[in-house]
């Protein structure tokens, strides 16, 4: 690692993508996702990279952009947030169904109506089923890290599969963090060149990409979607020990922040994980026991080991910065999911928080750290709501 840098996530973002050196970044601005593909538009004007920057009408267009230069044999990646993903809705599906190994930065932001540039996941939460694998980070470092792992999980001979790296639009995004970044020798040996198993240009193997399936035929090949999603689970966790050999750092499904006798856990992702760490710390000196488990693989999920983690834990609090209306929250439902077979198992509470931007402070999560060791379990629950 070479001396930390003062970036944002935004710019941690950037900064593996220079390394990367895609062949092909079709891109499109849309608040907080601007400041990621302006970044890189100046390492190519500065020619540090060989990449082909296609400015694009729009983020449908830019996700096609990215499907026609993938299937020809490129490595490509791009970057978006909230609308824009909404954009390329039809084209995500398209990405994934082709087995085109695209990487997305995301940097989160609320869905409209009304219009609201702020962070919260409903936008990638929003197309968690379109067999995109999902990495959600805590902070610039693990942007700037699970970017270089994302773009070999995406390439992996046995997964072929499009990733988002999503981080917190603007408190992520935006937020200036010291950032210890790979010299370029050590990032460009980890990440490989990109050799393609099959591409349109390639005319001496001629391939048929996109074709018309009727009911003979597609449910096989969405059943190999689905073996590839699985067999993700285990390529990520072979390219994260590989990754760990270089910075020293681990790249887990999940964190379990001071879980093995905790009686209280919070389960949440990206830059709140941050926030729960200190009131754990903080509760922990007044000898509550309290911890977290914070997701990092959200697509594939990870049911087993977070079923095993959380087992012993006498109450969980799953905090959501999104809702599946009408259901149970995106994440709470999937934790329901993983302990539902479990013979010993701890109460669950659902809470909704921060949509639209909406804070939430240590006082907050110590707060629901309370209700937990107290038992307060029952309805829904809704943090910093007026």
């Amino acid at each position: 690692m070479t001396k930390p840098q003062a970036l944002t996530g935004a710019e941690a973002s950037a900064e593996a993508m220079r390394q990367i050196n895609p062949d092909v970044v079709p891109v499109y601005p849309i608040t907080p996702q601007t400041p990621i593909a302006q970044k890189f538009a100046d390492f190519v004007s500065d020619g540090l990279v060989d990449s082909e920057l296609i400015r694009v009408e729009s983020e449908h267009s830019a996700m096609s952009a990215c499907v026609g230069a993938s299937a020809a044999g490129s490595r490509v990646m791009t970057a978006s947030s909230s609308a824009g993903i909404a954009l390329m809705w039809e084209i995500l599906g398209i990405a994934s169904g082709l087995r085109l190994p695209i990487v997305m930065s995301v940097a989160n932001r609320a869905l409209s109506g009304p219009i609201n540039i702020h962070c919260d996941h409903s936008d990638s939460m929003g197309c968690r089923d379109h067999s995109w694998i999902q990495i959600y980070c805590e902070d610039a470092q693990e942007v700037y890290e699970y970017t270089l792992l994302a773009i070999r999980l995406a390439e992996h001979k046995d997964v072929m599969l499009p990733v988002m790296v999503c981080q917190d639009g603007f408190i992520t995004s935006h937020g200036v963090q010291n950032t210890l970044i790979l010299d370029d020798d050590s990032a460009k040996k980890f990440v490989k060149d990109y050799k393609p198993q099959t591409a349109l240009l390639d005319f001496k193997n001629p391939v048929t990409v996109g074709p018309f399936l009727l009911p003979d035929h597609l449910f096989e090949f969405k059943r190999q979607q689905i073996d590839a999603m699985e067999k993700s689970k285990k390529a990520f966790i072979e390219i994260g020990k590989e990754l760990s050999k270089i910075t020293k750092n681990k790249y887990g499904y999940f964190e379990a922040y001071k879980l093995n006798d905790a009686a209280a856990v919070i389960v949440t992702l990206n830059s709140t994980a941050g926030t729960t760490k200190s009131v754990i710390d903080k509760m922990r000196k007044q000898g509550k026991k309290v911890g977290l488990l914070k997701l990092t693989l959200f697509r594939p999920f990870p049911y087993k080991e977070v079923a095993n983690t959380l087992k012993n834990a006498k109450a969980v609090g799953v905090l959501d910065r999104s809702d599946s209306y009408g259901a149970y929250a995106p994440i709470y439902s999937e934790i329901r999911n993983a302990l539902f077979e479990q013979q010993k198992k701890p109460k669950l509470q659902s809470y909704i928080f921060g949509l639209g931007g909406r804070d939430i402070f240590e006082s907050d999560i110590e707060k629901v750290f309370n209700e937990l060791l107290k038992g307060s379990i029952g309805d829904i629950k809704f943090i910093g709501l007026r």
